[in-house]
Protein backbone atom coordinates (compact mmCIF):
# COMPACT_ATOMS: atom_id res chain seq x y z
CA UNK A 1 0.00 0.00 0.00
CA UNK A 2 2.78 2.42 0.89
CA UNK A 3 4.46 1.98 -2.52
CA UNK A 4 1.31 3.09 -4.33
CA UNK A 5 1.38 6.59 -2.82
CA UNK A 6 3.94 9.05 -4.16
CA UNK A 7 2.62 12.46 -3.12
CA UNK A 8 0.11 13.44 -0.41
CA UNK A 9 -1.62 16.77 0.22
CA UNK A 10 -2.52 17.05 3.91
CA UNK A 11 -5.08 19.51 5.32
CA UNK A 12 -2.78 21.17 7.83
CA UNK A 13 -3.77 23.49 10.68
CA UNK A 14 -0.56 23.57 12.67
CA UNK A 15 -2.29 22.03 15.67
CA UNK A 16 -1.13 18.98 17.56
CA UNK A 17 -3.01 16.37 15.51
CA UNK A 18 -1.94 17.44 12.04
CA UNK A 19 1.60 18.25 13.24
CA UNK A 20 2.22 14.67 14.39
CA UNK A 21 0.48 13.24 11.33
CA UNK A 22 3.21 14.69 9.08
CA UNK A 23 6.07 12.56 10.48
CA UNK A 24 3.69 9.61 10.87
CA UNK A 25 2.93 9.73 7.15
CA UNK A 26 6.66 9.84 6.44
CA UNK A 27 7.11 6.73 8.58
CA UNK A 28 4.27 4.81 6.95
CA UNK A 29 4.90 5.85 3.35
CA UNK A 30 8.69 5.81 2.84
CA UNK A 31 9.85 8.19 0.13
CA UNK A 32 6.50 9.98 -0.09
CA UNK A 33 6.43 13.69 -0.85
CA UNK A 34 4.29 15.60 1.67
CA UNK A 35 2.58 18.89 0.91
CA UNK A 36 0.94 20.62 3.86
CA UNK A 37 -2.00 22.82 2.83
CA UNK A 38 -3.23 25.49 5.24
CA UNK A 39 -6.20 27.79 4.63
CA UNK A 40 -6.36 31.30 6.05
CA UNK A 41 -10.03 31.60 7.00
CA UNK A 42 -9.73 34.30 9.64
CA UNK A 43 -8.38 32.27 12.56
CA UNK A 44 -6.35 35.15 13.94
CA UNK A 45 -2.66 34.57 14.60
CA UNK A 46 -2.92 30.76 14.52
CA UNK A 47 -1.08 30.60 11.19
CA UNK A 48 1.91 32.62 12.36
CA UNK A 49 5.07 30.74 11.42
CA UNK A 50 3.07 27.82 10.06
CA UNK A 51 5.26 27.25 6.99
CA UNK A 52 8.42 26.86 9.06
CA UNK A 53 6.58 24.62 11.52
CA UNK A 54 5.26 22.38 8.74
CA UNK A 55 8.71 21.93 7.21
CA UNK A 56 10.24 21.21 10.61
CA UNK A 57 7.47 18.66 11.27
CA UNK A 58 8.21 16.70 8.11
CA UNK A 59 6.48 18.46 5.21
CA UNK A 60 8.41 18.90 1.97
CA UNK A 61 6.35 21.95 1.11
CA UNK A 62 3.72 24.11 2.80
CA UNK A 63 1.13 26.08 0.85
CA UNK A 64 -0.94 28.73 2.61
CA UNK A 65 -3.93 30.24 0.79
CA UNK A 66 -5.82 33.32 1.99
CA UNK A 67 -9.43 32.31 1.40
CA UNK A 68 -11.19 34.79 3.68
CA UNK A 69 -13.06 36.73 1.02
CA UNK A 70 -14.11 33.62 -0.89
CA UNK A 71 -15.16 31.96 2.36
CA UNK A 72 -17.41 34.88 3.28
CA UNK A 73 -18.76 35.62 -0.20
CA UNK A 74 -19.29 32.15 -1.65
CA UNK A 75 -19.91 30.03 1.43
CA UNK A 76 -21.05 32.01 4.49
CA UNK A 77 -23.33 34.45 2.66
CA UNK A 78 -25.22 31.88 0.55
CA UNK A 79 -25.72 29.86 3.74
CA UNK A 80 -26.95 33.00 5.50
CA UNK A 81 -29.31 33.83 2.61
CA UNK A 82 -30.76 30.33 2.94
CA UNK A 83 -31.38 30.87 6.68
CA UNK A 84 -29.51 27.66 7.50
CA UNK A 85 -29.31 26.97 11.25
CA UNK A 86 -28.74 23.45 12.57
CA UNK A 87 -30.96 22.29 15.45
CA UNK A 88 -32.25 25.79 16.25
CA UNK A 89 -28.91 27.21 17.42
CA UNK A 90 -25.77 26.17 15.55
CA UNK A 91 -24.81 28.61 12.79
CA UNK A 92 -22.54 26.01 11.15
CA UNK A 93 -19.19 27.77 11.43
CA UNK A 94 -16.98 24.68 11.31
CA UNK A 95 -19.31 22.84 8.93
CA UNK A 96 -19.20 25.49 6.22
CA UNK A 97 -15.39 25.83 6.32
CA UNK A 98 -14.44 22.21 5.68
CA UNK A 99 -15.70 21.94 2.08
CA UNK A 100 -13.70 25.03 1.09
CA UNK A 101 -10.51 23.67 2.64
CA UNK A 102 -11.03 20.29 0.99
CA UNK A 103 -11.80 21.93 -2.37
CA UNK A 104 -8.45 23.71 -2.37
CA UNK A 105 -6.72 20.54 -1.21
CA UNK A 106 -8.05 18.81 -4.29
CA UNK A 107 -7.02 21.77 -6.46
CA UNK A 108 -3.47 21.59 -5.07
CA UNK A 109 -3.40 17.82 -5.57
CA UNK A 110 -4.40 18.22 -9.21
CA UNK A 111 -1.96 21.06 -9.84
CA UNK A 112 0.99 19.23 -8.25
CA UNK A 113 0.00 15.80 -9.60
CA UNK A 114 -0.48 14.27 -6.15
CA UNK A 115 -2.20 10.92 -5.94
CA UNK A 116 -3.60 11.23 -2.39
CA UNK A 117 -5.21 13.68 0.01
CA UNK A 118 -5.22 13.35 3.80
CA UNK A 119 -6.90 14.88 6.83
CA UNK A 120 -6.53 14.67 10.61
CA UNK A 121 -10.19 14.34 11.56
CA UNK A 122 -11.06 11.54 13.96
CA UNK A 123 -13.40 8.65 13.25
CA UNK A 124 -15.94 9.93 15.78
CA UNK A 125 -16.62 13.40 14.43
CA UNK A 126 -18.39 15.12 11.56
CA UNK A 127 -15.30 16.58 9.89
CA UNK A 128 -14.15 13.25 8.46
CA UNK A 129 -17.39 13.15 6.46
CA UNK A 130 -17.09 16.76 5.31
CA UNK A 131 -13.54 16.33 4.06
CA UNK A 132 -14.08 12.98 2.40
CA UNK A 133 -17.37 13.79 0.67
CA UNK A 134 -15.72 16.84 -0.88
CA UNK A 135 -12.77 14.74 -2.02
CA UNK A 136 -15.21 12.29 -3.60
CA UNK A 137 -17.17 15.05 -5.33
CA UNK A 138 -14.20 16.96 -6.73
CA UNK A 139 -11.36 14.43 -6.93
CA UNK A 140 -12.84 10.93 -7.02
CA UNK A 141 -9.61 9.50 -8.45
CA UNK A 142 -7.56 10.60 -5.41
CA UNK A 143 -6.69 8.16 -2.63
CA UNK A 144 -8.02 9.28 0.76
CA UNK A 145 -5.73 8.83 3.75
CA UNK A 146 -7.32 9.20 7.18
CA UNK A 147 -4.78 8.17 9.85
CA UNK A 148 -7.32 8.08 12.69
CA UNK A 149 -9.07 5.24 10.84
CA UNK A 150 -5.85 3.39 10.07
CA UNK A 151 -5.03 0.39 12.31
CA UNK A 152 -1.37 1.44 12.26
CA UNK A 153 -2.13 4.81 13.88
CA UNK A 154 -1.53 4.54 17.62
CA UNK A 155 -1.51 8.24 18.59
CA UNK A 156 -5.06 8.16 19.90
CA UNK A 157 -4.56 10.34 22.98
CA UNK A 158 -3.13 13.79 23.63
CA UNK A 159 -0.41 12.24 25.77
CA UNK A 160 0.63 9.78 23.03
CA UNK A 161 0.68 12.53 20.41
CA UNK A 162 2.80 14.82 22.58
CA UNK A 163 5.30 12.04 23.28
CA UNK A 164 5.50 11.21 19.58
CA UNK A 165 6.05 14.90 18.73
CA UNK A 166 8.94 15.08 21.19
CA UNK A 167 10.42 11.89 19.76
CA UNK A 168 10.26 13.25 16.21
CA UNK A 169 11.35 16.80 17.07
CA UNK A 170 8.00 18.33 16.11
CA UNK A 171 7.58 21.84 17.58
CA UNK A 172 4.40 21.95 19.68
CA UNK A 173 2.94 24.31 22.26
CA UNK A 174 0.51 21.81 23.81
CA UNK A 175 0.89 20.14 27.18
CA UNK A 176 -0.76 17.07 28.65
CA UNK A 177 -3.13 19.32 30.59
CA UNK A 178 -6.72 18.80 29.49
CA UNK A 179 -7.75 21.87 27.51
CA UNK A 180 -10.53 22.87 25.15
CA UNK A 181 -10.50 21.73 21.56
CA UNK A 182 -11.16 24.84 19.49
CA UNK A 183 -11.82 25.57 15.84
CA UNK A 184 -11.78 29.19 14.73
CA UNK A 185 -12.49 30.99 11.49
CA UNK A 186 -14.04 34.22 10.28
CA UNK A 187 -17.60 33.03 10.99
CA UNK A 188 -17.17 31.58 14.50
CA UNK A 189 -15.13 29.77 17.11
CA UNK A 190 -16.15 26.45 18.65
CA UNK A 191 -15.18 25.05 22.04
CA UNK A 192 -15.36 21.37 22.96
CA UNK A 193 -13.87 19.00 25.52
CA UNK A 194 -12.52 19.54 29.05
CA UNK A 195 -15.30 20.53 31.48
CA UNK A 196 -17.77 20.98 28.59
CA UNK A 197 -17.95 17.21 28.17
CA UNK A 198 -20.35 17.18 31.11
CA UNK A 199 -23.59 19.00 30.13
CA UNK A 200 -24.15 19.71 33.84
CA UNK A 201 -21.27 22.21 33.76
CA UNK A 202 -22.09 25.77 32.85
CA UNK A 203 -19.59 27.35 30.43
CA UNK A 204 -17.08 29.39 32.42
CA UNK A 205 -16.62 33.09 31.79
CA UNK A 206 -13.01 32.52 30.73
CA UNK A 207 -14.16 30.17 27.95
CA UNK A 208 -15.16 32.93 25.52
CA UNK A 209 -12.58 34.20 23.03
CA UNK A 210 -14.37 36.33 20.41
CA UNK A 211 -16.77 37.88 22.88
CA UNK A 212 -16.95 39.07 26.46
CA UNK A 213 -19.05 37.26 29.09
CA UNK A 214 -22.59 38.62 29.33
CA UNK A 215 -21.82 39.87 32.84
CA UNK A 216 -19.10 42.12 31.43
CA UNK A 217 -21.05 43.47 28.45
CA UNK A 218 -21.72 47.24 28.44
CA UNK A 219 -24.68 48.56 30.41
CA UNK A 220 -25.79 50.63 27.42
CA UNK A 221 -27.00 49.17 24.11
CA UNK A 222 -25.37 49.77 20.75
CA UNK A 223 -27.11 49.92 17.39
CA UNK A 224 -25.69 48.68 14.10
CA UNK A 225 -27.31 48.92 10.66
CA UNK A 226 -26.73 46.22 8.06
CA UNK A 227 -27.56 46.79 4.41
CA UNK A 228 -28.63 43.99 2.06
CA UNK A 229 -29.10 43.61 -1.66
CA UNK A 230 -31.01 40.58 -2.98
CA UNK A 231 -30.44 38.68 0.28
CA UNK A 232 -26.70 39.37 0.50
CA UNK A 233 -25.09 41.77 3.05
CA UNK A 234 -23.38 44.74 1.40
CA UNK A 235 -22.79 47.35 4.11
CA UNK A 236 -22.35 48.11 7.82
CA UNK A 237 -23.60 51.46 9.10
CA UNK A 238 -23.78 52.78 5.55
CA UNK A 239 -20.21 51.81 4.59
CA UNK A 240 -20.00 49.30 1.73
CA UNK A 241 -17.44 46.61 2.52
CA UNK A 242 -16.12 43.35 1.03
CA UNK A 243 -17.85 40.26 2.37
CA UNK A 244 -15.12 39.25 4.83
CA UNK A 245 -14.77 42.80 6.13
CA UNK A 246 -18.51 42.89 6.90
CA UNK A 247 -18.17 39.80 9.06
CA UNK A 248 -15.02 41.10 10.72
CA UNK A 249 -16.69 44.41 11.60
CA UNK A 250 -19.80 42.73 13.01
CA UNK A 251 -17.70 40.22 14.97
CA UNK A 252 -15.95 43.07 16.72
CA UNK A 253 -19.16 44.98 17.46
CA UNK A 254 -21.16 41.92 18.48
CA UNK A 255 -18.36 40.45 20.56
CA UNK A 256 -18.21 43.61 22.61
CA UNK A 257 -21.83 42.98 23.66
CA UNK A 258 -21.57 39.18 24.23
CA UNK A 259 -23.77 38.52 21.19
CA UNK A 260 -23.77 35.09 19.56
CA UNK A 261 -22.86 32.77 22.44
CA UNK A 262 -24.50 29.35 22.17
CA UNK A 263 -24.27 26.30 24.43
CA UNK A 264 -25.61 23.27 22.57
CA UNK A 265 -25.88 19.49 22.80
CA UNK A 266 -26.16 18.55 19.14
CA UNK A 267 -26.73 15.35 17.20
CA UNK A 268 -23.64 14.45 15.22
CA UNK A 269 -24.02 12.84 11.82
CA UNK A 270 -22.24 9.69 13.03
CA UNK A 271 -24.98 9.09 15.61
CA UNK A 272 -23.77 10.41 18.96
CA UNK A 273 -24.64 13.53 20.90
CA UNK A 274 -21.92 16.10 21.41
CA UNK A 275 -21.79 19.18 23.63
CA UNK A 276 -20.15 22.34 22.36
CA UNK A 277 -20.10 26.06 23.00
CA UNK A 278 -20.03 28.41 20.02
CA UNK A 279 -19.37 32.10 19.46
CA UNK A 280 -20.80 33.61 16.28
CA UNK A 281 -21.23 37.34 16.98
CA UNK A 282 -21.30 38.65 13.40
CA UNK A 283 -23.33 35.76 12.08
CA UNK A 284 -25.93 36.21 14.82
CA UNK A 285 -26.37 39.87 13.90
CA UNK A 286 -26.66 38.98 10.21
CA UNK A 287 -29.24 36.22 10.72
CA UNK A 288 -31.40 38.57 12.79
CA UNK A 289 -31.05 41.30 10.17
CA UNK A 290 -31.96 39.16 7.17
CA UNK A 291 -34.94 37.61 8.97
CA UNK A 292 -36.23 41.09 9.69
CA UNK A 293 -35.93 42.12 6.05
CA UNK A 294 -37.57 38.91 4.87
CA UNK A 295 -40.55 39.67 7.10
CA UNK A 296 -41.10 42.79 4.98
CA UNK A 297 -40.10 41.59 1.55
CA UNK A 298 -41.18 37.96 1.15
CA UNK A 299 -44.69 36.88 0.22
CA UNK A 300 -46.21 34.55 2.82
CA UNK A 301 -46.04 31.25 0.92
CA UNK A 302 -42.51 31.95 -0.31
CA UNK A 303 -41.37 32.80 3.24
CA UNK A 304 -42.95 29.70 4.77
CA UNK A 305 -41.59 27.37 2.10
CA UNK A 306 -38.15 28.95 2.38
CA UNK A 307 -38.21 28.25 6.11
CA UNK A 308 -38.87 24.58 5.40
CA UNK A 309 -36.04 24.37 2.88
CA UNK A 310 -33.68 26.12 5.31
CA UNK A 311 -33.81 23.05 7.54
CA UNK A 312 -32.71 20.81 4.68
CA UNK A 313 -30.05 23.29 3.62
CA UNK A 314 -28.65 23.29 7.18
CA UNK A 315 -28.54 19.48 7.16
CA UNK A 316 -26.67 19.45 3.86
CA UNK A 317 -24.07 21.84 5.25
CA UNK A 318 -23.76 19.98 8.56
CA UNK A 319 -23.48 16.62 6.77
CA UNK A 320 -20.68 17.86 4.51
CA UNK A 321 -22.78 17.76 1.34
CA UNK A 322 -21.92 21.27 0.15
CA UNK A 323 -21.11 19.99 -3.35
CA UNK A 324 -24.23 17.82 -3.52
CA UNK A 325 -26.50 18.64 -6.50
CA UNK A 326 -29.39 19.24 -4.11
CA UNK A 327 -27.49 22.09 -2.42
CA UNK A 328 -26.89 23.69 -5.82
CA UNK A 329 -30.59 23.28 -6.65
CA UNK A 330 -31.65 24.81 -3.33
CA UNK A 331 -29.38 27.79 -3.97
CA UNK A 332 -31.21 28.41 -7.24
CA UNK A 333 -34.44 28.63 -5.27
CA UNK A 334 -32.87 30.86 -2.60
CA UNK A 335 -31.50 33.24 -5.24
CA UNK A 336 -34.95 33.67 -6.80
CA UNK A 337 -36.82 33.78 -3.49
CA UNK A 338 -34.65 36.56 -2.04
CA UNK A 339 -34.26 38.77 -5.11
CA UNK A 340 -36.41 41.42 -3.39
CA UNK A 341 -34.74 41.16 0.02
CA UNK A 342 -33.09 44.56 -0.25
CA UNK A 343 -32.91 47.25 2.39
CA UNK A 344 -31.52 47.93 5.85
CA UNK A 345 -32.04 46.39 9.27
CA UNK A 346 -31.08 48.28 12.41
CA UNK A 347 -30.09 45.82 15.14
CA UNK A 348 -29.93 46.57 18.86
CA UNK A 349 -27.12 44.83 20.74
CA UNK A 350 -27.48 44.57 24.49
CA UNK A 351 -26.29 42.05 27.08
CA UNK A 352 -25.94 39.08 24.76
CA UNK A 353 -29.00 39.79 22.62
CA UNK A 354 -29.38 41.02 19.05
CA UNK A 355 -32.89 42.33 18.41
CA UNK A 356 -34.41 44.32 15.57
CA UNK A 357 -34.96 47.99 16.28
CA UNK A 358 -35.99 49.10 12.78
CA UNK A 359 -36.19 47.74 9.25
CA UNK A 360 -36.73 49.51 5.91
CA UNK A 361 -36.87 48.33 2.32
CA UNK A 362 -37.70 49.84 -1.09
CA UNK A 363 -39.25 46.43 -1.96
CA UNK A 364 -41.41 46.13 1.14
CA UNK A 365 -44.76 44.32 0.92
CA UNK A 366 -45.89 45.91 4.16
CA UNK A 367 -48.75 48.40 3.74
CA UNK A 368 -49.63 50.67 6.64
CA UNK A 369 -53.08 51.20 5.17
CA UNK A 370 -53.79 47.47 5.05
CA UNK A 371 -52.25 46.77 8.45
CA UNK A 372 -54.03 49.64 10.20
CA UNK A 373 -56.94 48.88 12.55
CA UNK A 374 -58.82 51.56 10.68
CA UNK A 375 -60.97 49.97 7.99
CA UNK A 376 -60.36 51.53 4.57
CA UNK A 377 -61.67 51.23 1.02
CA UNK A 378 -58.87 48.84 0.03
CA UNK A 379 -60.09 46.15 2.47
CA UNK A 380 -63.74 45.22 2.98
CA UNK A 381 -64.17 43.30 6.22
CA UNK A 382 -67.29 41.59 4.87
CA UNK A 383 -65.10 39.72 2.38
CA UNK A 384 -63.73 37.75 5.31
CA UNK A 385 -67.13 36.18 6.04
CA UNK A 386 -67.15 33.84 3.06
CA UNK A 387 -63.42 33.25 3.33
CA UNK A 388 -63.70 32.06 6.91
CA UNK A 389 -66.77 29.91 6.15
CA UNK A 390 -64.92 28.10 3.37
CA UNK A 391 -61.75 27.77 5.46
CA UNK A 392 -63.76 26.31 8.31
CA UNK A 393 -65.92 23.99 6.19
CA UNK A 394 -63.89 20.80 6.91
CA UNK A 395 -63.95 21.59 10.63
CA UNK A 396 -67.72 22.14 10.61
CA UNK A 397 -68.31 18.85 8.77
CA UNK A 398 -66.02 17.01 11.20
CA UNK A 399 -67.80 18.52 14.18
CA UNK A 400 -71.24 17.57 12.80
CA UNK A 401 -70.24 13.95 12.19
CA UNK A 402 -68.77 13.63 15.68
CA UNK A 403 -71.88 15.17 17.21
CA UNK A 404 -74.18 12.63 15.46
CA UNK A 405 -71.88 9.80 16.44
CA UNK A 406 -72.03 10.76 20.11
CA UNK A 407 -75.85 10.96 20.04
CA UNK A 408 -76.11 7.38 18.69
CA UNK A 409 -74.11 6.16 21.66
Amino acid sequence: MAESVRKIVLAYSGGLDTSVILPWLKDQYPGVQLIAFAAELGQGDELAGIKAKAIKSGADECIVADLREEFARDYCFPMLRAGAVYEHSYLLGTSIARPLIAKYQVDVAHKLHADAVAHGATGKGNDQVRFELTYMALGPELKIIAPWKDDRFELRSREAAIEYARLKGVPIAQSTKKIYSRDRNLWHISHEGADLEDPANEPRDDLWVMSVPVSKAPARPQYVTVGFEAGIPISVDGAKLPAHKIIEALNEIGGRHAVGQTDLVENRLVGMKSRGAYETPGGTILIQAIRSLESLCLEREVLHYKQQLALKYAELVYYGQWFHPLRHALDSFMTTATENVTGEAKIKLFKGRATTAAVTSPRTLYSRDLASFTMGAEYDGKDAIGFIRLLGLPMRVHASVNKRSKKKK
